[in-house]
């Protein structure tokens, strides 16, 4: 009996075994709810047969994206400097076409 006292009142029984329980059981836990996760995915996860289609026609290849990056001009472009959070866009861009129109007068 003096045994099992001291055995309950050891550092394994205070703080391994709840440590243990917390592990296995939330191990299960999320299994669970995992679970449910890929569960609504499935039901909700169904596309419409139209917009297939529609997905399917729309075929977008790499070669065909790099076909339209070599048709751009990358070696001329100019450095545009975007409105400050305080300026008002409008008239930064009416300052800028003014700018542009005298410059190429």
């Amino acid at each position: 009996m003096e045994r099992l006292r001291k055995l309950w009142r050891g550092r394994t029984m205070t703080f391994g075994v709840p440590l243990l329980l917390y592990l296995v059981g939330g191990s299960f836990g999320l299994r669970e709810f995992a679970q449910i996760r890929y569960d609504v995915q499935k039901l909700h996860g169904k596309v419409d047969p139209a917009l297939k289609e529609k997905l399917k026609q729309n075929t977008v290849t790499l070669e065909s994206e790099y076909e339209k990056l070599e048709k751009s001009d990358l070696d001329n472009w100019e450095n545009i400097r975007g409105p400050r959070l305080w300026e008002d866009s409008r008239t930064v861009q009416k300052q800028r076409r003014e700018a542009a129109h005298l410059k190429t007068e």
